[in-house]
């Protein structure tokens, strides 16, 4: 990936600004506790990530849309390559959907971020 595009920033959860550090507190996505907890500011730039009250409420439209991406695509694979009948797809989907929520999440807040910031080269 090529630092300074925003598919870097989304897919590594870097700072949408500078890329050289983190938004969030842990990097281990099935904690919980964690998987939503957030760095305040950006050590390296001091970028605010949570631009107002209640940011990262649009980010669950995002979720959606990337949630029906990944059943639409598992479902796909699910009826067509591997031929498996209906109600195998729907738990097949179900479990995708519960085990990829924490990636989901991440994901969703990294691209809507990325939507209302943009990489600057001096801040880098």
């Amino acid at each position: 990936m090529i630092k300074g595009t925003k598919l870097y920033s989304i897919l590594t959860g870097a700072c949408p600004v500078c890329h050289n550090e983190s938004m969030y507190t842990s990097s281990n996505l099935y904690n919980p506790s964690k998987t939503q907890e957030m760095n305040e500011r950006c050590h390296h730039c001091n970028t605010k990530y949570k631009i107002e009250p209640s940011f990262f409420y649009g980010s669950m439209y995002v979720s959606y849309g990337v949630g029906v991406g990944i059943a639409m695509v598992a479902f796909f694979l699910g009826y067509f390559v591997f031929e498996l009948s209906r109600w195998t797809i729907f738990l097949v989907i179900t479990s995708i959907s519960i085990v990829s929520l924490p990636i989901v999440i991440r994901l969703s807040r990294n691209i809507w971020i990325n939507i209302f910031m943009d990489y600057d080269k001096k801040r880098a």
